[in-house]
C-alpha cells in the first residue's frame, strides 16, 4: 500500500466524515436541548445501527463486482459528488450562496421542535428520535459512500474507515466538553478540501476503469488535486468578481 495513495485516502474520508458528523451532532444536539438525552440517544443508536446493516450487506458484494467495472463506477460518481461538493463550496467563498450556519440550524431544528410540541400539545419523545434517527442515517450515508468510494478497489477500506472514525471520536469528544453546535469549524473550507480530493480521486478510478495507465501511478493523484484547487480558486474567483460587478 503506497502512503502517496493511502493519505489521500483517509484525508478525505477524515474531513469529508467530520463535515457530516458535525452537521447531524448539530441536530442530535438540538433533538437533546430539547426533550432530553434519551431520544436523542435512542435516536442516534438506530441510527448507527441501520447504517451497520447496511455496510454489512455492501461489504461482500463489493468482492463479487470486477475490479475495473467498480473502479469505473466509483470513479464516475466521485466526480459527481466531488464536483457537487466543490461547486458549492466556490459559490459560497464567493458570496453567492450563504455559509452553512450550525448554529442556526440548531436554532431551526430547536424552533420546529418547540412548535410541534405546542401544535399536538402531547409528548414528542418518538419525534424527537426520529429526528435524531434520521440526521445521522442521512448524514451517516454519505460518510459510508465516501469510504467505500475512496477505499474500494486499492484495499484502502480500512485505512480510509479508520479516518472516518477519527472524525467521529474527534465531534463526540469535543462536543462532549462543549454542549453546543460546533460553529467554529472551517466547514465551507473543509467542503472545498474534500471536493478537491473526491474529484481527483474521480478522475484516477475512472482512468484506471477504463484502463489507463497513469504516468507515476498514485502520484497522478497530486496533480489531478492541484489542477481541481486551481480551477477552485480561479471559478470563486470570478463568481466574485461577477456579484461585485452586478452590485
Amino acid at each position: 500500500m503506497a502512503w502517496s495513495t493511502a493519505a489521500p485516502a483517509v484525508s478525505a474520508a477524515f474531513l469529508a466524515a467530520l463535515v457530516e458528523i458535525v452537521e447531524a451532532f448539530t441536530i442530535v444536539l438540538a433533538v437533546a436541548t430539547l426533550r432530553g438525552w434519551r431520544p436523542a440517544v435512542l435516536g442516534t443508536i438506530g441510527g448507527l445501527a441501520v447504517l451497520a446493516c447496511i455496510v454489512l450487506i455492501l461489504g461482500p458484494l463489493l468482492g463479487h463486482i470486477p475490479l475495473a467495472t467498480l473502479q469505473l463506477a466509483i470513479g464516475i460518481l466521485l466526480l459527481l459528488f466531488g464536483m457537487g461538493w466543490l461547486r458549492k463550496a466556490s459559490l459560497r467563498a464567493a458570496g453567492i450562496i450563504s455559509l452553512h450556519d450550525e448554529d442556526a440550524i440548531f436554532a431551526a431544528e430547536a424552533a420546529e421542535l418547540s412548535e410541534q410540541a405546542r401544535r399536538q400539545q402531547r409528548n414528542l419523545q418518538w419525534v424527537a428520535g426520529i429526528t435524531a434517527l434520521k440526521a445521522v442515517l442521512l448524514e451517516g450515508l454519505e460518510v459510508v459512500f465516501i469510504v467505500i468510494a475512496v477505499g474500494a478497489g486499492r484495499g484502502l477500506l480500512l485505512p480510509a474507515s479508520l479516518g472516518a472514525l477519527a472524525a467521529c471520536a474527534a465531534v463526540l469528544v469535543v462536543g462532549a466538553f462543549v454542549h453546543r453546535p460546533l460553529s467554529r469549524v472551517p466547514e465551507n473550507t473543509l467542503k472545498f478540501g474534500v471536493g478537491i480530493m473526491l474529484s481527483a480521486f474521480g478522475v484516477f478510478w475512472t482512468g484506471e476503469g477504463l484502463g489507463i495507465a497513469w504516468p507515476g501511478q498514485d502520484w497522478a493523484l497530486l496533480l489531478f488535486a492541484s489542477l481541481f484547487l486551481g480551477a477552485g480558486v480561479i471559478g470563486s474567483t470570478l463568481a466574485r468578481k461577477l456579484v461585485v460587478g452586478f452590485a
